[in-house]
């Protein structure tokens, strides 16, 4: 299940995490998105990049860092249209003590962290 079943296109249209409903999914990348409308689900299926997390949907402070971990779906920011989650709100915290270098460095590292090892994503 993506971002533990959070709607990822709440993320831009309520500012919050919002969860999914178990009927209104679609499979995408390997795993099952689900949203909290039917009209979120047509949004995403229309432009799924537009909506899915950066870096696979693990947290940008970790990949920033060179590594892999799961997110919390609470622990979020919208920084220039693109959606990006953190570990938690501790982890949160650090990453946006730089954002623009964490971005810089997350997208240098992204996606050679994948061959460093798998963290499953919750």
């Amino acid at each position: 299940m993506a971002i533990r079943g959070t709607d990822p296109v709440a993320y831009f249209s309520q500012g919050r995490a919002v969860p999914g409903r178990d009927n209104i999914t679609v499979k995408w990348q390997g795993k099952t998105w689900r949203f909290a409308s039917n009209e979120n689900r047509a949004k995403f299926i229309a432009n799924p990049t537009a909506f899915a997390p950066q870096y696979g949907g693990y947290c940008a402070k970790a990949v920033s860092e060179g590594g892999l971990a799961p997110t919390d779906p609470n622990a979020f920011r919208i920084v220039g249209g693109k959606l990006y989650l953190n570990f938690d709100a501790n982890v949160q915290r650090q990453w946006l003590a730089d954002v623009p270098g964490n971005i810089a460095k997350g997208n240098k590292n992204w996606p050679k962290v994948l061959e460093k090892g798998f963290v499953p994503q919750p």
